[in-house]
């Protein structure tokens, strides 16, 4: 596993005129607020109190909480958690993630769930005076909701000097190189259920990677594109087209050569009651009734081939339904394969580095994103909102 991010060119570089923590006035004794994605899954403890289950998303605005915190900062942090309707929502306090929080950064403040305010989902001028009233500075912590146009993510740098956190400058940096310059051959891993959350990340990718592997439940669509039998596997229709035209584009495009499937009738997830079917492992073409869950091995092997001898990787979605253990295999595969290779190596965020974590293999990775749909939309735009926004700042390089 490589040590060092691929280099790249500093001319087209998405970092360039974003200021740093280094570029805000003097911030002793004066009060800062902190974005970020304390969006972290929770649990209940044996007392049957809520509790922080991965603290990762935590761990990694600690840099930036310290520096301020060392240079006189008082420090404030606003999150989101879960998915309340603009409204409080008991289950979705911050008081779990605040107890987590004084344990590793003690004196930090926290405030309450942004979205329970209307205004934050909908970037209303009035909720951003809320938020910004009494602070002297803000600091954008969040690259995983960095490509929402939320009031907490855009609003402040039009009203305070700011900054990118720590973490948020070093994603931008390394998937910005990694766009820029891989070092080749370069390897883009991307699985997932929907074809049309990741075409166009697809058509970006196709220009700039060497081997694109397609794996999940979209491989469908793009193997009924090729005019193969896909039984009763999701194929999204509109997109056939689409993913014809990526075919016929000259990037070398992997697709499963077989699949793990369902039998009809079967029932698949991990709550699935009764009769779960049987498995069989097939081809491209799917009798009638089946249902493509997984990748096969044949295809975990040839995917792993590729990944091992790549110089640059990027993986970003489940290759399979890891939820439910008979079509989770592929997903392992792919993980384990990743985690060995020898070329520099990032994993977007969500179920990719869930799966990651459960197999103990995290720390093999040169580099984790917090962001699953930030990571994809900014291979996608080359930008963000969020990153934007910052360059809008009083205080940003102007050149």
């Amino acid at each position: 596993m490589s040590t060092t991010a691929p280099d790249g060119g500093a001319g087209r570089s998405p970092a360039r005129r974003l200021p740093l923590l280094e570029d805000l006035p003097d911030v002793d004794g004066r009060a800062v607020l902190v974005r970020a994605d304390f969006n972290v899954p929770l649990a209940e403890d044996d007392d049957g109190e809520r509790v922080v289950a991965d603290d990762f998303r935590i761990r990694t605005a600690l840099p930036t909480l310290r520096w301020l915190g060392e240079h006189g900062a008082a420090v404030t942090v606003c999150s989101h958690l879960g998915r309340p309707h603009g409204c409080p929502d008991e289950r979705w306090t911050m008081e779990p993630v605040r107890r987590r929080l004084e344990e590793l950064s003690p004196g930090v403040a926290l405030g309450d769930n942004l979205r329970f305010h209307p205004g934050e989902k909908t970037n209303d001028p009035a909720f951003v005076d809320e938020l910004v009233a009494g602070f002297d500075a803000y600091v954008n912590e969040a690259f995983g909701v960095s490509h929402r146009a939320h009031a907490s993510v855009v609003g402040p740098p039009r009203r305070l000097p700011s900054a990118a956190g720590r973490r948020l400058a070093e994603e931008v940096a390394v998937l910005g190189r990694l766009l820029d310059s891989p070092t080749r051959p370069f390897v883009a891993v991307v699985g997932g259920a929907k074809v049309a959350d990741k075409i166009g990340v697809l058509e970006a990718l196709a220009r700039q990677v060497d081997v694109l592997a397609v794996g999940g439940a979209m491989a469908f669509t793009f193997l009924a594109a090729l005019g193969h039998e896909v039984g009763c596997s999701i194929v999204e229709v509109t997109y056939l087209e689409q993913c014809r035209q990526l075919l016929r584009s000259g990037v070398n495009l992997l697709l499963p050569t077989d699949v793990v499937a369902l039998e009809p009738g079967g029932t698949f997830g991990p709550e699935a009651n009764g009769p779960r079917g049987d498995t069989k492992v097939l081809g491209q073409d799917l009798p009638d009734g089946w249902q493509g869950l997984d990748i096969g091995p044949e295809t975990g092997e040839v995917f792993a081939e590729v990944i091992t001898t790549a110089g640059t990787v990027l993986w970003n979605g489940p290759l399979g339904v890891v939820e439910d253990e008979r079509f989770a295999a592929g997903t392992r595969r792919v993980a384990d394969a990743v985690a060995g290779a020898q070329g520099f190596t990032v994993v977007g965020g969500g179920d990719s580095a869930r799966a990651l974590e459960q197999l103990g293999l995290t720390e093999r990775i040169d580099f984790l994103s917090t962001g699953g749909g930030a990571s994809l939309e900014f291979v996608e735009h080359g930008d963000l909102p969020g990153l934007a926004a910052l360059r809008s700042a009083p205080n940003a390089p102007r050149c």
